[in-house]
């Protein structure tokens, strides 16, 4: 294309994102199309002669990227959402234009210097020793792949091995530890506690009974932060049952992780920086564009020797000491610059500005919590941990039982995803149907948050009506 194009068709592109962006508080959080009607309209063999490029551009804004959960929405409460900051959005599009491949220290030593800064920040925001190191990832599947990996040949890749985790962990590292070749028998889903946390006793227990069964534990992987809860497992003692039993110990910080900016999420998260591992997900609680995982080790010497391999038509990328090549960390060989959007974003709005905006989503939690409490129509579940709010409806001067209520509730789920601005989701709290808000976006306001509960509040009762006139 001629750079003339070239500009016109950036410049439309950026116009069509900047307008999305201003409008999006006035869009519902959600949008989506049935696949028949999908089908229809794109379902088609790719054209042998191309068509104006302005007019896929706009087809594709017009046709695709508006048929999703929108992400990005103050009212985005459902599942872990994500907010991306724009100087992270035009990184990615650098990055793209200049067809980076963040392998080796040879082909890309830019990018790979950014990178080892970027890792070298999230170090010092856990608390991890000099001589931590690490990657960016796709995400945190790929980030536990990499960590179950290290654990696996730091155990010296046992036959029978064993993995341990709660019922309340992220499904990935049941992945994880399937793709690094623990039978199904030995992925350990250990009960949570009261408070949905992963019971250091009953740990203990599993682990002795399968030793004397003949297993070799490799890992034990903590929450920070659980996707369904928010819940924190107790990391100190964790780490110190881990440290007298020679396991590998990994902590699951994908959402949680980025708290460490703050003071209180640094309390909350003590005893993380004594992890042999950890895993975040920059792409949630530090507001980047898809896709941004990472890992951290305690020791970056562990990463390489679990990944390093010699290939002849690589033998050139030997630069010398020093000069990492980070393909020799993980499981990618080509891989996307993921460091520059979080550099960027950091350079532009610095880190008071992040700690600000981690703090906000906490605030606005406890906030809700206290309007929770204070509803008689709402009914708290578990204390709020994080930037997640749990809690369904339970009208104080009604008498349902619990299938009742768990109808009602998923009645007030579906009502609020149809009819409301906003997106919840929902979770299982130990068998209690639970309708849940994840609270992180740095554009989020209480009144986002309050309409929000009170919309659940106006359905409940309408909901709870109904079924009591039925009866």
């Amino acid at each position: 294309m001629a750079p003339e194009q070239m500009l016109d068709l950036a410049r439309r592109a950026a116009e069509l994102l900047v307008d999305r962006i201003a409008n999006l508080p006035g869009e519902n959080a959600w949008d989506g199309e049935f696949k028949q009607v999908l089908d229809d309209q794109l379902m088609a063999a790719p054209p042998e002669e191309g068509r104006p490029p302005l007019e896929v551009i706009e087809q594709a804004a017009r046709e695709v990227l508006p048929l999703a959960i929108r992400l990005d929405h103050p009212r985005s409460f459902g599942f872990i959402p994500s907010a991306p900051t724009w100087p992270g959005i035009l990184a990615d599009f650098l990055a793209a234009g200049y067809n980076v491949n963040a392998c080796t220290w040879l082909v890309a030593s830019g990018a790979v210097q950014v990178e080892l800064v970027v890792i070298d920040w999230f170090r010092r925001w856990l608390g991890y020793p000099d001589g931590a190191g690490g990657l960016l990832t796709s995400g945190g599947s790929a980030a536990s792949v990499d960590a179950f990996v290290a654990a696996r040949e730091a155990a010296g890749h046992p036959e029978r091995a064993t993995v341990y985790m709660s019922d309340q962990s992220h499904s990935a590292h049941v992945r994880a530890a399937r793709i690094v070749g623990v039978r199904p028998e030995g992925i350990r889903l250990l009960p949570s506690d009261a408070q949905f946390r992963l019971d250091v006793d009953l740990l203990a227990r599993a682990v002795a009974d399968d030793r004397a069964a003949g297993c070799t534990p490799i890992a034990i992987c903590a929450n920070a932060g659980t996707g369904s809860t928010g819940a924190v497992d107790p990391l100190p003692a964790i780490a110190d049952y881990c440290a007298a039993e020679g396991i590998w110990m990994h902590v699951d910080a994908a959402y949680g992780g980025f708290a460490a900016v703050t003071e209180r999420g640094k309390q909350l998260l003590s005893g993380i920086e004594r992890a042999d591992s950890v895993g975040l997900d920059p792409h949630k609680w530090l507001f980047q564009p898809y896709e941004a995982g990472a890992l951290l080790v305690k020791d970056a010497r562990t990463l390489e020797h679990a990944f390093e391999v010699h290939h002849d038509i690589l033998q050139d990328t030997v630069w010398g000491a020093n000069h990492p090549n980070i393909s020799d960390r993980g499981l990618q060989l080509s891989r996307s610059f993921r460091g520059l959007k979080v550099w960027m974003s950091i350079q532009t709005f610095g880190m008071a500005a992040f700690r600000s905006a981690v703090d906000k989503g906490m605030e606005l939690a406890a906030r809700a919590e206290q309007y929770v409490q204070e509803s008689a129509v709402l009914e708290f579940l578990t204390p709020v941990s994080l930037g997640i709010v749990c809690f369904r409806i339970n009208p104080a001067d009604r008498d349902h039982d619990e299938a009742v209520l768990e109808q009602i509730n998923r009645n007030v789920l579906a009502r609020v995803f149809w009819e409301d601005r906003a997106f919840l989701s929902s979770t299982l709290l130990h068998g209690t149907f639970a309708l849940r808000l994840c609270i992180i976006n740095h554009n989020t306001t209480w009144d986002d948050v309050r309409e929000t509960l009170e919309a659940a509040e106006r359905f409940g009762v309408e909901a709870s009506a109904m079924e009591a006139a039925s009866q």
